[in-house]
């Protein structure tokens, strides 16, 4: 059976606004398996169909056996100059570029020696910005591909009488957004895709780039942050939790966190307007990595909710740290552009003390910036002083 393909409009009209902008390299990041080279591929396709020639483009995936010959950036210079024709307008499409030792030297020289639009992704973030960073500094654009949107999972896995849109958010939260899921095999199967590109993260994205030795201690530490999704700690909390040393764990979530693992949410005060140094949050970029890592599944389906919150806010551009009022949490100060919106985030409403904690949250706040409710409610409950309560699944359809 011949899977649906999602179009990932948002990623490539990021890409197209930076066509033929010969002076900025497009870096497309993430974590292994989210999209970065189907987005490639479609974005060549539009290079194709918008009437470029097919030998202006040169698209090379290096996890492809078809170049495991190309070792270092000499071999890859060659390979180069070989297929491009310097007096015309070339379009290099780099796919996991990092599995070529000194690559960064080829990509300064693409942009000294040729007239080359130049588009590279990877999946590590210290490999890509601090090798970047020394060869080509100013002149980059990073773009983060997420795995699928609730939006693209129904687009993927559309509706139906029987499977409604409640039913395939169930679906979204167990299995996540990895675009390799199919619906249509047992589950089984799927978990098994899963477990494979969470070991394969460990593996090669975080323990051999990290030379980290202890393979089962790495695991304990992205085990414990899976299983405390939605709650805040820190590196002494992890590092007491597990008995292990705390510059051990710090390097760690380091490194899971340079792999886009997880995400880290940093604490800030609404009142005095700053980052509070102690104590943060960490998201995973999939709830179904979250549920093979566990193995039992998360058992808080409040977290799982709101993970998939968190990364909602990121998809649509938002800076989201974790919101410090008093002696108040509010899950999500989104900041974008300069307006800030406020969000809490619950299963549901309905019970009392439940509705009277997420809109106290809220309502303590004497400012005039936005505040919303997510749920997972079909009846919303009148709520005072402006703050609105929305459907979560409605929300993440907009």
């Amino acid at each position: 059976m011949t899977m649906k393909e999602v179009i990932r409009h948002q990623y490539l009209e990021k890409l197209s606004l930076f066509r033929d902008r010969t002076d900025t390299v497009k870096v497309i990041i993430g974590a292994r398996r989210s999209g970065k080279s189907v987005i490639m591929d479609q974005f060549k396709r539009g290079l194709l169909d918008s009437g470029t020639d097919a030998k202006n483009i040169l698209y090379m995936n290096f996890e492809s056996s078809d170049f495991g010959h190309i070792r270092t950036y000499a071999e890859l210079n060659e390979h180069i100059s070989d297929r491009l024709d310097r007096r015309n307008r070339a379009y290099v499409l780099l796919d996991e570029v990092q599995r070529v030792d000194g690559w960064e030297r080829t990509v300064n020289s693409l942009m000294i020696d040729y007239d080359a639009d130049i588009y590279i992704t990877g999946s590590n973030a210290y490999l890509l910005s601090s090798e970047l960073s020394t060869y080509i500094s100013g002149r980059y654009v990073e773009i983060e591909v997420l795995p699928f949107s609730f939006k693209e999972f129904v687009q993927m896995n559309p509706a139906t009488p029987e499977q409604d849109v409640s039913f395939r958010f169930n679906q979204y939260l167990t299995l996540g957004g990895m675009p390799l899921m199919d619906l249509s095999a047992p589950q089984q199967v799927n978990e098994m895709v899963l477990e494979g590109i969470y070991h394969t993260v460990l593996l090669k994205d975080v323990a051999i780039r990290a030379k980290i030795r202890d393979a089962s201690a790495l695991e304990s530490v992205a085990r414990f942050l899976f299983d405390n999704m939605k709650n805040i700690t820190n590196i002494d909390n992890i590092s007491s939790a597990l008995d292990m040393n705390y510059r051990t764990v710090k390097k760690y979530i380091k490194a899971l966190t340079e792999a886009f693992l997880f995400y880290k949410a940093e604490r800030y005060d609404i009142i005095g307007k700053r980052i509070l140094k102690t104590h943060e949050k960490y998201y995973s970029v999939d709830t179904g990595l979250a549920k093979v890592a566990l193995d039992r599944g998360v058992r808080d389906l409040s977290g799982a909710l709101e993970n998939v919150v968190y990364l909602e806010l990121r998809r649509r551009g938002y800076r989201i740290r974790v919101g410090s009022y008093k002696d108040k949490e509010v899950d999500f100060t989104a900041e974008k552009d300069g307006r800030i919106h406020y969000y809490q985030v619950c299963l549901t409403m309905l019970q009392d003390d439940t509705f009277k904690r997420e809109v106290g949250s809220l309502d303590a706040i004497r400012d005039s910036h936005p505040k919303t409710i997510l749920s997972l409610d079909t009846v919303m409950r009148p709520t005072p002083n402006g703050i609105e309560h929305r459907n979560v699944i409605q929300w993440l359809l907009e």
